[in-house]
């Protein structure tokens, strides 16, 4: 329970993280895409930055999915990208990264595009982790011999 608790913790820290550092980046993007014209009234900025943050953190929590071995991986992978998915979209068009003035297409395009993302930065961390199951598993099998 301590071990779970603490790679929950470790993934909520890394996806937080991950998404307040893209938040800050596509911001960087529009500020120089609008000649450091981009501004946000209401809180805006203050909306985005916690949105960010509620997408981090539903990305991060449902990576415990992967602890549980009973379950096939496509489900795990569901379960995870699934909720954290929603969460985004929800979020996205609550603090209006999709919607406002944006066409259908467009709406259409920039959800694709953000939802490609996720996945990238998955499957990323997927090929980190299978490599470090397979050093792990070569330095036992060294261990053995």
């Amino acid at each position: 329970m301590k071990e779970t608790i603490k790679d929950l913790l470790r993934s909520v820290a890394i996806s937080v993280g991950m998404a307040l550092a893209i938040f800050c980046l596509v911001g960087i993007m529009f500020d120089v895409g609008y000649g450091g014209k981009f501004s946000l009234e209401n809180y805006g900025f203050t909306k985005m930055a916690l949105g960010s943050v509620l997408v981090g953190l539903g990305f991060g929590i449902p990576t415990v999915v992967y602890n549980k071995e009973s379950l096939p991986m496509p489900i795990r992978v569901v379960i995870h990208m699934g909720i954290g998915c929603v969460i985004y979209t929800v979020v996205a068009y609550s603090v209006g990264w999709i919607g406002g003035s944006a066409s259908v297409l467009q709406c259409v395009l920039i959800a694709a595009i953000q939802l490609a993302v996720a996945f990238v930065i998955w499957f990323c961390f997927m090929v980190f982790y299978r490599k470090e199951a397979k050093k792990m598993n070569e330095k036992l099998q060294a261990m053995k011999r």
